[in-house]
């Protein structure tokens, strides 16, 4: 690091003070005023959330610290198709909000596998999809969450990495762990306020700096660095020059970085993966007051995805304009000098704005935002994952146990996330590579497509069934697994030294091969499932798109399972009703929200009526056309924009 510019004036300081203050009491009272002592109050938010919050939570569960550190990168090494990525989302959350959630509602489940579980039946395809997305989880998103907001926090403050990844994790946790769903959400939608004013304030310096848009697309492609040898030969102009089709989202089918059918197809099956079956996600609009929410939420939240285009991607490139020898080195030992890394420094480019055009107090403004970003995602992270162990792996361990134990397991669960998070940093610090986004990319699309093929499958085509899924499952990860492993060692390589992995294996872009993987996976899971017993429809009412609406009483393939469980008054609250707990208990209870009083026992008629709330998809007819009518909007919108930039 050359400069270390310290944060070290009042203006900044007092603001980071504020920024956290505000957070922590926003996570308190949600904490204070919500039911969080059962599995619904903790894991989804008492199922009471409006559309506002939701629609923030979405969009702040999505963009994590990674985004601004990893798409400005891209950005500022390849031009606006990364942006691409982003518009996607348009189109998918009107997906998710239309078609899927409401699924998942008829269905009544809290969790991703437990639903693929009473689709399918059988325990295998719950407990894998549940270990497969804890293991994506620490591997891509917190790692690289963390590692990226550590990049700022060094830049700006010069603490110790550590130190500093410790402080923040442990702010994160404490209103995570004891505040569950409803805490993560309304301090989400908090810190989506943040970022967006932050991101446009820094634009606006951005732009003014480099003299607005049309002296961007022409200083861009004029930002080429001053060192070009490297132990004494010239390195390939084509590793340095920008590209030539820097200002088009589609780029060449063969040769480009990001082809345009790999952006459409390629992308949308990952897109399908990660907003309509990821528990992130999906967690966020099952926790909604009814579908009119949800859906107003998800268009919020499509809304807001419109806008990293113009807050993230374009200062990325500014960056690169700016800084040229800095953002865009190539040669390995001046890259090294910059900023640590041989392979590029990209990655700096939007943390390294931020500490040179900001003015004192819009600089701790911004480092609030990169906080922001980083916290908001990791507890939507460790929510979510702390859901899926409690509801899917534990629940396999222990047969019977009670809603309090649950509690505990799913908030120990959290403890140990948080401890693998800090000791797996060294390794994403070590595999810096400048292409950190990448990474979360290709991994995600080596993994992602065949869970994609199950659901929509699973949804959309009543004959599938478990052996198809699971043997298609099985496949896809097979297939998956081996280009990812070959491409970890074998390495990715620089432009500047290649790696030399057979084409066969890594020269396939990893767009096109999530559409391979996507095909191969789909055409195992339906001739398996062609082959074997359907089905029969009993089992499937409400379940998937052709029988959504039907009326018959649903028996589940999981039934037998659930006869084992006797009355939920179990004996530990038996035993603690008849004493006063003491005032340090009572402390500890409220603390961890296990305090709630035990409601009246309900009759069968009152549980059935709650249970027919829950599983509620109605809207009331006004509120259903407004919804509609503004996800067409939405989809024009995302047709436009990426028409207006192709």
């Amino acid at each position: 690091m050359e400069t270390i510019i310290k944060i070290n004036n009042a203006a900044d300081i007092s603001v980071i003070v504020i920024y956290f203050l505000v957070v922590l009491a926003v996570g308190l009272w949600a904490m204070y005023s919500t039911n969080r002592g059962t599995v619904g109050g903790f894991f989804l938010a008492g199922r009471n959330m409006v559309w506002w919050p939701i629609g923030a939570s979405l969009f702040a569960s999505n963009i994590g610290s990674g985004h601004f550190v990893g798409i400005a990168g891209t950005a500022a090494a390849g031009g606006i198709a990364i942006g691409g990525y982003e518009w996607n989302a348009l189109i998918f959350v009107v997906v998710l909000g239309w078609l899927f959630v409401p699924i998942y509602i008829k269905a009544g489940v809290v969790t991703m596998p437990e639903y693929l579980r009473k689709r399918f039946g059988g325990k295998r395809i719950q407990v894998y999809l549940s270990v497969l997305s804890l293991i994506v989880y620490i591997f891509t998103k917190i790692s690289a969450d963390i590692f990226s907001g550590a990049i700022f926090i060094q830049l700006a403050i010069g603490l110790n990495l550590y130190l500093a990844i410790i402080i923040l994790l442990a702010i994160t946790a404490l209103y995570t762990i004891t505040g569950g769903l409803a805490a993560v959400i309304y301090t989400d939608t908090l810190q989506t306020f943040i970022m967006v004013v932050g991101s446009f304030i820094l634009m606006g310096f951005a732009f003014k700096e480099v003299g607005g848009y049309d002296a961007l697309m022409q200083k861009y492609m004029q930002a080429i660095p001053s060192n070009v040898s490297y132990n004494g030969t010239q390195i390939n102009p084509d590793c340095y020059k920008p590209r030539s089709d820097a200002f088009h989202i589609f780029r060449d089918p063969v040769n480009g970085d990001l082809p345009w059918p790999g952006l459409i197809f390629g992308l949308s099956i990952l897109a399908l993966w990660y907003w309509c079956t990821d528990q992130v996600i999906v967690q966020r609009c099952l926790s909604g007051k009814n579908m009119s929410h949800v859906k107003a939420g998800c268009i919020m939240c499509g809304y807001l995805k419109l806008l990293p285009m113009f807050i993230i991607v374009m200062p990325g490139m500014i960056s690169r304009i700016l800084y040229t020898d800095v953002v865009a080195c190539v040669s390995p030992d001046v890259c090294k000098e910059a900023c640590g890394t041989a392979v590029g420094c990209t990655n700096i480019a939007y943390p390294k704005m931020v500490v040179e055009l900001m003015p004192n107090g819009l600089r701790g403004l911004m480092l609030s935002v990169m906080l922001a970003s980083l916290m908001s995602s990791l507890t939507s992270i460790f929510n979510s994952a702390s859901t899926l162990f409690t509801m899917d792996i534990y629940t396999k361990i222990r047969k019977r146990p009670s809603e309090k134990e649950l509690m505990l397991a799913g908030r120990a669960f959290m403890l140990l996330l948080i401890g693998i998070s800090i000791a797996w940093v060294p390794v994403v610090q070590s595999a810096q590579s400048g292409q950190l986004f990448d990474y979360i990319q290709s991994v995600t699309s080596y993994l992602g497509p065949p869970i994609a093929a199950v659901f929509l499958l699973g949804i959309f085509c009543k004959r599938v069934n478990e052996q198809g899924a699971f043997w298609g499952l099985m496949l896809g990860l097979l297939v998956g697994l081996s280009r990812m492993i070959a491409e970890f060692a074998y390495g990715t390589g620089s432009c500047v030294t290649p790696s030399n992995c057979p084409f066969i294996i890594c020269g396939i872009h990893y767009l096109y091969f999530a559409i391979i993987l996507f095909g191969v996976s789909a055409i195992a899971i339906l001739a398996v499932s062609f082959m074997t017993k359907p089905i029969p429809d009993v089992h499937l009412y409400r379940l998937c798109w052709s029988l959504r609406n039907s009326k018959e009483e649903r028996i589940d393939l999981d039934a037998d399972d659930k006869e084992d469980i006797p009355d939920e008054k179990d004996d530990e609250s038996v035993s603690e009703a008849g004493e006063e707990p003491g005032c340090l208990k009572k402390a500890y209870n409220w603390f961890c929200g296990l305090d709630q009083q035990k409601g009246p026992k309900l009759s069968k008629e009152e549980e059935e009526a709650l249970k027919e709330k829950l599983t509620d998809t109605s809207e009331v007819p006004l509120w259903r056309n407004v919804v509609n009518i503004n996800g067409i909007i939405l989809l024009t919108v995302a047709v436009f924009c990426h028409a207006f930039f192709a």
